[in-house]
């Protein structure tokens, strides 16, 4: 090995550019074996912006489960996407070029996204390769491309043949800033400063009532509602409003008489518990409206302004017009109060705005009659953390709408469809035609199947691009039509179900809930066998990083401070599903760790032969122990690897290579090596798990490993790289474990004796008495610590004795229990008049049992020497004068 530092500088660039030019991760396409294939639901990122800290985050975890596996004789498949059709790529082109999209015609602003995503796309495969991401770059695609058009365009037409999606003119859920209708799941509560407003409805008496008031109150936050009200409700219960229910209402200064009705949707805790319908304000609303076949009154239009029948207010967006509809109503003193309130919006996730529900023409995708199916196979999927499956189920329990896939935008995927001018029947494309634009391209029948007219109009919504995103699984397993057999095909059979879905809590709503309707309906399978759930990238301060509160990490910024494989190491660090703050600290822990790891294989190269150790006849004591407790952490780290636990994982390989392995055993083979003593079997067992450490970091220290690997074992590899080697198995070998970690606790606390006491690590110890089993171990105590007497005493009781130090109560128990007499109990406690018997404590008269207290104790030695706990050894150490 050279003989300076690590270099991660020179190191990682060279080994990214390597696994890319030599295709090392390549999938085996031609030779793909359906046992050994594992196949990972790459995430596609969203193509709005540059590549941030969360995206890192998750990759990495991705890459260590591709790399783990890897190792573990499976066929990885491992691609990447760029997700860039829909809004995302849309509003990013828009910013970027400053430019509006209602402003060019589909196909010519479809090219500028094209454009515009192609360089931001060139940026994330560089971000994506400088990680060491070991992503097979042969298989990568775009949902914007023909390919995925075809895909998206056969799932919308078999789940049409199937029943499975209808379109209807209905409420739906709309963005004003971004002019589409949206899904349930691309909205989201905020918290937002807003105002109860207190208005007086005037009575329009019916000729039958007697005794009403000339006005009831309604409070609401949203007086720009006021011309959309078509009627009024009281609950059933509500015995005081009671004698409303059957009589009619005049809205202030809008005019229009609404009914006034009763329904057990009403929340009598709220305001005045009378309650304005207005279509729509809410979900609520619109549930009314279907049940009492209420009018349609629509105030509001696409762009988030009041309509014509808002009268003098029309054309004012909905805020503006809220203001001035309030001093309104104060003038004509309808205006009874008004007061500052935070309360829930339901925003849209893209950019944050107020939702509005609009009766508009749409395309959904039955989801509401199936749930339960979802469910089950929510169920069937392994979930890491099983916790995660809670989100997932709450989520799909709560479901309001069906899915809403039809978007009023520029960018995307067409619907390939064409409807009659005479009749509105719809004209689907054939599966062999696809993929299709309407707008360019013609129907597939020249003239109307039911009335046989031959004047069509083309479908001019895009698919939502979650309607896309939902089939990565079938995208990568080549789902297509066969015509022939007229059935759906894979080119990859083998990789689906596909074995991971790796993803953010985030979106288990979006991406995860969707890939399991459109798969599932698609083949009647679930389509990943589990699910590995990472949480957020937080900031120090364990904040979310969001660019308006500018405590966003760029990848580059850490970068240009700290390797790779620090970052690498970072991302293990918490557990699967939990957000993790970014903390410098924690890279600097990775840095420290690559710095050790290179040393101690320089020190291990200096005292190994160039060539590889061939296994002595007879293995020394301690040697046996080091590969045999070797041997114990392998089988755990490969479950931990297994179940996703790699913060527990990291940690555990980190201590047992950095303490056992550098600071105890390294020191007593170099220590044999160089006085000759069973150098040997040192140096196998030195070398055996030299290599074994390496395979191990591996997955997660991923340029240092093969730089290492490569400059002490290339000849001797069995693949070109330490990636492609075989996850490393137990030996078997048996030894005293009891003993041997009994010797190394000596040595630690031998050492750290020295250190304590300023003496050097050679300073000789006249006398050490250790009172366990170490017999076979007191030629590596003695030699690296340099005792000159060291006296084994398995069999004798060391002079140590456990004393009471203390006891503490557990006042939450005992005070409840003895009232007045807790202070006579803690005087004899103090002064030690008590007694302890069967484990209970008896003072002042009084007996308490085992939980109402904790006994302190401490082991002390009164001999000469100095007493050392070695982990539960007894180590006595004795300098003469």
């Amino acid at each position: 090995m050279p003989s300076g530092d690590y270099d991660p500088d020179a190191v990682e660039p060279k080994w990214q550019q390597r696994w890319v030019d030599d295709e090392t991760y390549s999938y085996p396409d031609a030779e793909a074996d359906p046992d050994t294939a594992f196949a990972i639901d790459t995430p596609p990122p969203t193509v709005s912006g540059s590549l941030h800290w969360g995206h890192v985050y998750g990759s990495i975890l991705q890459d260590v489960v591709a790399r783990f596996h890897r190792m573990r004789g499976r066929d990885v498949f491992f691609p990447f996407g760029y997700d860039d059709n829909g809004i995302a790529s849309e509003r990013l082109t828009e910013r970027e070029l400053d430019i509006r999209h209602q402003d060019f015609d589909r196909r010519e602003f479809q090219q500028k996204c094209r454009e515009v995503c192609r360089e931001y796309e060139a940026e994330f495969t560089e971000k994506m390769q400088s990680m060491g991401i070991s992503i097979d770059w042969n298989n990568t695609y775009r949902t914007i491309s023909p390919q995925v058009q075809r895909v998206s365009q056969l799932s919308f037409i078999d789940l049409y043949e199937h029943g499975r999606e209808y379109r209807e003119e209905a409420p739906a859920i709309w963005c004003p800033e971004c002019e589409t209708a949206i899904s349930q799941v691309e909205t989201e509560d905020d918290e937002r400063d807003s105002h109860f407003h207190d208005i007086a409805f005037e009575i329009v008496e019916a000729a039958e009532s007697v005794d009403l008031p000339d006005t009831f109150t309604i409070s609401t936050t949203r007086p720009e509602l006021l011309p959309a009200c078509v009627a009024v409700f009281v609950h059933p219960d509500d015995e005081e409003n009671a004698n409303l229910v059957g009589n009619t209402a005049r809205i202030p200064i809008f005019g229009q008489e609404v009914p006034i009705l009763e329904d057990d949707r009403v929340d009598m805790e709220t305001g005045s518990g009378i309650v304005m319908c207005c279509t729509f304000g809410d979900q609520t609303d619109i549930e009314w409206y279907r049940a009492h076949d209420l009018p349609l009154r629509i105030a509001i239009d696409e762009s988030g302004h009041l309509t014509d029948v808002a009268d003098g207010y029309a054309g004012l967006y909905a805020t503006d017009a809220r203001e001035e509809i309030v001093e309104d109503l104060e003038e004509v003193g309808a205006l009874l109060d008004r007061w500052e309130i935070t309360h829930t919006v339901n925003v849209h996730e893209r950019c944050g705005t107020g939702v509005e529900f609009l009766v508009t023409e749409q395309w959904y995708v039955e989801v509401l009659d199936r749930t339960d199916e979802y469910l089950e196979a929510g169920r069937e999927m392994e979930w890491f953390p099983e916790k995660m499956f809670t989100r997932y189920e709450h989520w799909v329990e709560g479901l309001q709408w069906d899915w809403c896939i039809s978007r009023q935008r520029s960018s995307g995927i067409p619907f390939p469809v064409w409807y009659c001018d005479s009749c509105g029947t719809e004209i689907l494309a054939e599966k062999d035609d696809l993929p299709v634009d309407p707008l360019s391209d013609d129907p597939p029948v020249e003239a109307c199947p039911d009335c046989g007219d031959g004047s069509f109009e083309p479908e001019e919504d895009v698919f939502d691009t979650w309607a896309t995103s939902s089939l990565t699984p079938l995208i990568n397993a080549g789902w297509d039509w066969d015509p022939e057999t007229e059935s759906f095909t894979m080119d990859r059979p083998e990789i689906y179900p596909m074995d991971v879905r790796p993803q953010g809590h985030d979106i288990i709503s979006f991406w995860l809930f969707h890939t399991v309707i459109k798969c599932y309906e698609h083949t009647g399978e679930v389509p990943f066998d589990s699910t590995m759930i990472n949480g957020m990238v937080l900031d120090e301060n364990r904040e979310k990083m969001s660019k308006s509160k500018g405590n966003i990490v760029a990848p580059d910024e850490v970068l240009e401070k700290y390797p790779v494989d620090a970052a690498r190491f970072w991302a293990a660090g918490s557990a699967v599903g939990d957000d993790l703050p970014y903390q410098e600290k924690g890279l600097r822990a990775g840095e420290k760790l690559l710095r050790k790891l290179w040393n101690a294989s320089k020190l291990v190269d200096s005292l190994t032969p160039d060539e590889p150790v061939d296994r002595p006849a007879e293995l020394r004591a301690l040697d046996r122990w080091l590969l045999a407790r070797l041997d114990d952490e392998i089988e755990t780290l490969t479950e931990q690897f297994e179940h996703r636990e790699f913060s527990k994982a990291r940690d555990r390989l980190r201590s047992f290579f950095w303490g056992t392995f550098c600071d105890d055993y390294l020191e007593i083979a170099k220590q044999r090596i160089r006085e000759e003593q069973d150098e040997a079997s040192a140096q196998y067992a030195l070398e055996v798990a030299h290599r074994r450490f390496l395979k191990l970091f591996a997955p997660l220290l991923a340029h240092a490993t093969e730089e290492i690997w490569q400059e002490m074992y290339d000849a001797s590899a069995t693949a070109e790289s330490i990636h492609l080697e075989a996850w490393p198995e137990p030996l078997g070998i048996e030894a005293d474990r009891e003993a041997g970690g009994a010797a190394m606790a000596v040595v630690g606390a031998l050492r750290k004796y020295k250190s304590e006491h300023q003496l050097p690590l050679n300073a000789t110890l006249d006398r050490v008495e250790v009172y366990a089993d170490v017999a076979d171990f007191e030629a590596d105590v003695t030699g690296v610590m340099h005792v000159e007497e060291l006296a084994v005493l398995p069999e004798t009781e060391p002079p140590v004795e456990t004393v009471v130090t203390g006891i503490d109560l557990d006042y939450s128990l005992v005070g409840p229990e003895f009232g007045g007499g807790v202070p006579e109990i803690e005087a004899a406690i103090e002064s030690g008049n008590y007694e302890i018997e069967d484990d209970r404590l008896h003072a002042a008269g009084e007996t308490l049992e085992p939980e109402m207290f904790e006994i302190e104790t401490e082991r002390q030695y009164t001999g000469d020497g100095t007493y050392l706990d070695a982990d539960g050894v007894v180590v006595i150490v004795s300098v003469d004068d």
